[in-house]
């Protein structure tokens, strides 16, 4: 067992950082990040379509990780609640960069690997047709939106979704997805 949630923490830690956190992931603490996350872009004196990107992206990966979480590896149940999830916002030089990560079981992986691959590999025009068919075609799961959330962060950012799967034992591995928002406003599919 090589990975460790303190160094994977203090190695999201760059740049200014808006926001960290690590705990369990609850409808309160989304509420109080949006509000803090918002509060600080304003001290920042960002320009507004940047800070409604930033907070819509930040919405979509809070919603993702509530979600999506797996249960804690035992060797992490004595130290942590459940729900448990990482999330780091930052600034460095000129883009912001939303860390989410979480315990995913093994078995998931493929999937995700696959669903994250098909999004990096579209066009923008792909990721539009993409978006219109799950929204007219899926069925929501029972934890949300049929699949939408990663495609929208790809379309709001116009960047690809950057990710690892860190292996951590024989049933599970930490996900890590960054996010990244540039300071120059690019236009993105409506």
């Amino acid at each position: 067992m090589n990975f460790r949630i303190e160094d994977y923490y203090a190695d999201r830690l760059g740049g200014d950082v808006l926001l960290a956190y690590k705990g369990s992931i609850t409808t309160d603490l989304i509420n109080n990040v949006l509000d803090t996350v918002e509060s600080k872009l304003q001290d920042f004196h960002e320009v507004s379509k940047v800070k409604k990107k930033v907070y819509n992206v930040l919405v979509e990966s809070l919603q993702n990780l509530f979600h999506h979480i797996d249960d804690l590896p035992d060797e992490y149940k004595d130290q942590f609640e459940s729900r448990f999830g990482i999330l780091v916002v930052s600034k460095d030089k000129n883009r912001y960069r939303i860390s989410t990560g979480n315990f995913i079981r093994n078995d998931k992986i493929a999937y995700l690997r696959e669903k994250i691959e098909t999004i990096n590999a579209s066009s923008k025009e792909g990721l539009k047709d993409m978006y219109k068919h799950i929204l007219n075609h899926q069925k929501l799961s029972e934890k949300g939106g049929g699949g939408l959330g990663l495609v929208d962060i790809a379309r709001k950012t116009g960047n690809k979704l950057q990710y690892s799967f860190i292996p951590f034992n024989e049933e599970y591995s930490f996900f890590n997805l960054d996010v990244f928002i540039d300071e120059e406003v690019k236009k993105t599919v409506k």
